[in-house]
C-alpha cells in the first residue's frame, strides 16, 4: 500500500540527517534539511590548511550492516580502506605496549576527506537545504494544528518561520535535541517514558589538535617519528593519535590529528585554544617522540563528539505527533551507527 507524500523538515546535516533525508526523498516524500553550518557533514567533517587537510571529527569508519554496503556502493569511487597500521595500546608514559596488530576489521576513509561521503550523499538534495539556519523553535503551525512550523535565525541574525511540515526530524546531538523539545507544546511532547531515556544519554566533548610538519618532506625523510600511522592511547590527556598523510587520498605532507580523552577534555572545556594547545603538543611529544616545532597549529572543540550512554535503540518516531530523532548516540559512537539510526527512523517514517 503506498503512503501519501509528507513534507518533511530534518534539523541537522550530518550523517544521519542526509541518510534519512535521501531515504525519505527516494519513497517520494519532500524534505528541507535545515543546518546550522556553512556546510554539511556534522562531525565527519574535513579542515583544509595550506599543507592538506585533517579529519578533525570522525576518523574513520567500519562497515557491517549490508544496508551500509549498499548505500557505499552507490559511490564507489569516494571511499578506501585505509592501512593505519594501528597501535593498540599506549602506556602512561607514552611507551608502545603493543604495535603492529592487525585490525580487527577494515578501517574505511572518505577521499579527500571525510566529508566527502555526506557531501556526496547530500549533492541531489542541495536544492531541498537551508545551510547557516539555525532552527530555534518547534511549534504547532499557525494555519493547521495538525501540521508543525519551525522559526530560524541565520547567519545575519535574520529571523524566519517555514510552516506547513507534516513531520520534524532531529538528526543532531542529543542535548541539543532535548533543548528543542523543550520548545514543543506540551501536548505533542514526546512521551515521559521516551524524555526519561533521552535525559540519560551521554554525550562527551572533545578537543582536536591539528598538526603539520613540512620539513618531514626532503630526501631520505618522509615521515617524523612513530612507524605506526594510528594509536588508540591511555596518556592522561590523549585518547587517539594519527598520522593524516598516511590515508589515501590525501596529500604526503606530514599531518597529524591529535584528540584528546573525554575525561581532560571535560575539564579543560573552557580553557583558550592556546592553552589546549601547549598541554595537547607537549601529549603529542610524549607520545609519539616528535620533538620538531609544528610549522601549522590548529584546535577545535567538539562540545557533542563521542557517546558515552547511547539511547538503547535506533531511533524515536511518534505518527501521532509526528516528531522524530536520531543519530549516532542512539546505538553509539560509530559512523555507522548514524547511518543506521537515520536510515531506521526514514523508514518509519515511510
Amino acid at each position: 500500500m503506498q503512503t501519501v507524500p509528507k513534507n518533511i523538515a530534518i534539523v541537522g546535516g550530518g550523517l544521519a540527517a542526509i541518510t534519512c533525508a535521501r531515504t525519505l526523498v527516494q519513497a517520494g516524500n519532500s524534505v528541507t534539511i535545515f543546518e546550522k553550518s556553512r556546510g554539511v557533514g556534522g562531525r565527519m567533517s574535513t579542515r583544509n590548511s595550506p599543507f592538506g587537510t585533517f579529519d578533525h571529527g570522525a576518523q574513520y569508519f567500519t562497515v557491517r550492516d549490508p544496508r551500509f554496503v549498499e548505500a557505499l556502493q552507490t559511490s564507489p569511487k569516494t571511499c578506501r580502506p585505509w592501512s593505519a597500521n594501528m597501535v593498540q595500546v599506549l602506556d602512561e608514559r607514552g611507551r608502545v605496549a603493543a604495535a603492529g596488530l592487525p585490525a580487527r576489521e577494515p578501517h574505511w576513509v572518505a577521499k579527500p576527506g571525510m566529508s566527502a561521503l555526506v557531501k556526496t550523499w547530500a549533492a541531489p538534495l542541495e536544492d531541498s537545504m537551508l545551510l547557516d539556519t539555525r532552527v530555534t523553535h518547534i511549534e504547532t503551525d499557525a494555519m493547521d494544528k495538525a501540521l508543525w512550523q519551525l522559526r530560524t535565525v541565520g547567519s545575519d541574525d535574520s529571523v524566519h518561520v517555514y510552516a506547513g511540515f507534516d513531520a520534524v526530524l532531529l538528526a543532531v546531538p542529543s542535548p541539543q535535541a532535548i533543548a528543542l523539545l523543550e520548545t514543543v507544546p506540551k501536548s505533542r511532547r514526546p512521551s515521559a517514558a521516551i524524555q526519561k531515556k533521552l535525559a540519560a544519554v551521554t554525550v562527551d566533548p572533545c578537543w582536536t589538535l591539528m598538526l603539520a610538519f613540512p620539513q618531514a618532506v626532503q630526501p631520505g625523510l618522509t615521515t617524523l617519528g612513530p612507524q605506526w600511522n594510528a594509536a588508540r592511547s591511555t596518556h592522561h590527556r590523549i585518547a587517539w593519535l594519527a598520522r593524516e598523510s598516511s590515508k589515501p587520498g590525501r596529500r604526503t605532507i606530514e599531518r597529524w590529528t591529535v584528540q584528546a580523552s573525554a575525561a581532560w577534555s571535560q575539564e579543560h572545556l573552557t580553557d583558550t585554544k592556546a592553552r589546549v594547545e601547549g598541554k595537547l603538543i607537549k601529549a603529542f611529544s610524549e607520545v609519539t617522540g616528535i620533538r620538531a616545532e609544528p610549522s601549522h597549529v590548529e584546535s577545535h572543540r567538539w562540545l557533542y563528539a563521542k557517546t558515552g550512554q547511547a539511547l538503547g535503540q535506533s531511533h524515536v518516531w511518534s505518527a501521532k505527533t509526528g516528531l522524530g530523532l536520531c543519530g549516532d548516540w542512539c546505538l553509539g559512537h560509530r559512523v555507522e551507527n548514524a547511518f543506521v539510526s537515520g536510515l531506521e527512523l526514514a523508514l518509519a517514517v515511510g
